[in-house]
């Protein structure tokens, strides 16, 4: 009942008398802040009062604390970030052309032989080359009849031709067996660099969510309960003025 008949209330910094609608009480106040204007005034308690002016500073303290410790871990996450892209323990390769280019010659005709070898090319012409063989040792065409059935020249040429073959493909799929294995470590790197940083990526994501929205969302409070405070005092002022404007009146009144 006190504090609705006395309308003056001592402030707890600066211990002047300011009306009631000047200010707020620490106990309606959250406790962020009202731990600020405690750190200050350790014998504050939640009946005493804070005017505007000195309540503003606060606000702004404590918006300037919650900008601060999110800069800080914005840069601690930015600087992490930073030194995972710039790590060079692994540098990424093109397997393909660093393969090429230690090529021999000899591992260069093994691979176009192993080319050569597996396309329709090479099945087409080797059996017509096989059919004209048999046709003119068969029909004596041309007057030719120099591997007469069952064709040993034949299969002597093949098993030769079998036998040189077969360890130039295997050349060419040790070619092809050591790609693959350097394309998979390559990418076992590349992999791992990437999840590194996708990891960081999540970290500064996962603080932009849970800290620095529901931060600026506080900012906007203190903001909004700062607007709103000056609302009640130009409201307050403007109620003055209508009292002592309308009281004029009355006095001019009164002497006429």
């Amino acid at each position: 009942m006190k504090k609705e008949f006395n309308r003056t209330f001592n402030c707890v910094s600066d211990h002047k008398k300011y009306d009631l609608v000047d200010g707020v009480f620490l106990g309606d106040l959250d406790g962020p802040l009202k731990a600020l204007i405690r750190r200050d005034f350790p014998k504050a308690t939640n009946e005493d009062f804070i005017c505007s002016g000195h309540l503003v500073h606060y606000r702004l303290l404590k918006m300037d604390q919650m900008i601060a410790k999110d800069y800080r871990q914005n840069n601690k996450l930015n600087r992490k970030l930073t030194r995972v892209m710039e790590k060079d323990a692994y540098q990424m390769v093109d397997v393909r052309e660093q393969l090429e280019n230690s090529l021999t010659f000899g591992q260069k005709i093994a691979d176009a032989v192993a080319h050569f070898g597996g396309s329709w090319p090479f099945i087409i012409s080797f059996v017509a080359v096989m059919v004209f063989w048999i046709l003119i040792n068969t029909f004596h065409w041309l007057g030719f009849n120099f591997d007469p059935y069952p064709f040993i020249l034949l299969n002597l040429f093949l098993s030769m031709i079998a036998a040189i073959q077969a360890p130039l493909i295997m050349m060419s799929q040790n070619r092809s067996s050591e790609y693959d294995r350097l394309e998979s470590r390559n990418d076992y790197h590349v992999n791992l660099k990437s999840e590194e940083e996708i990891r960081v990526l999540h970290s500064k994501i996962d603080h932009l969510i849970q800290q620095d929205q529901p931060n600026l969302l506080q900012i906007q409070k203190i903001q909004t309960e700062m607007l709103g405070s000056i609302e009640s005092q130009v409201s307050e002022l403007r109620r003055l003025q209508q009292y002592f404007e309308k009281k004029e009146k009355m006095e001019e009144h009164d002497e006429t």
